[in-house]
């Protein structure tokens, strides 16, 4: 698996993988939330961050990662890839080139609570609400 830099062009494409990999995990958020959401990623989100993302043979992206100040900030997989490495990659790429250390997860995703467990990380305080004031309580985890 190789993992590429992002550039601003790639965003449309990582907003699909994203709302892809969302509507597929994150079952207690509205069409409403993904709107809302949408242009926040695209225009405040991502230029946040250093991502980097993972393709397919075709050259289509199927995971994403951002990650800011040694934290994992977003890690989203297309529903159709899960379970064929491209998190544990990406994750990997991230504790071993990028130096993260620490997660925030929703609650309300226990398989990727459960995700991040069996790579080590433990939850160590939680957040009733997200950073937009959103109540989709928020566990913070570190390595």
């Amino acid at each position: 698996m190789i993992v590429e830099n992002v550039l601003p062009e790639n965003y449309a494409e990582m907003l699909k993988v994203w709302e892809n990999s969302v509507r597929a995990t994150h079952d207690f958020i509205t069409d409403e939330d993904i709107e809302f959401f949408k242009p926040i990623i695209i225009e405040q989100a991502f230029p946040a961050v250093t991502l980097r993302c993972v393709k397919n043979e075709s050259g289509a992206i199927i995971g994403f990662l951002g990650v800011h100040d040694q934290k994992i900030e977003m890690l989203f997989i297309l529903n159709e890839q899960r379970g064929q490495g491209v998190g544990k990659g990406l994750l990997a790429y991230a504790l071993n080139e990028l130096a993260a250390d620490s997660v925030d997860v929703n609650e309300q995703n226990p398989k990727a609570v459960g995700f991040y467990q069996h790579m080590g990380f433990e939850i160590k305080s939680r957040s009733p609400l997200d950073d937009m004031g959103k109540p989709f309580p928020i566990l913070h985890m570190k390595l």
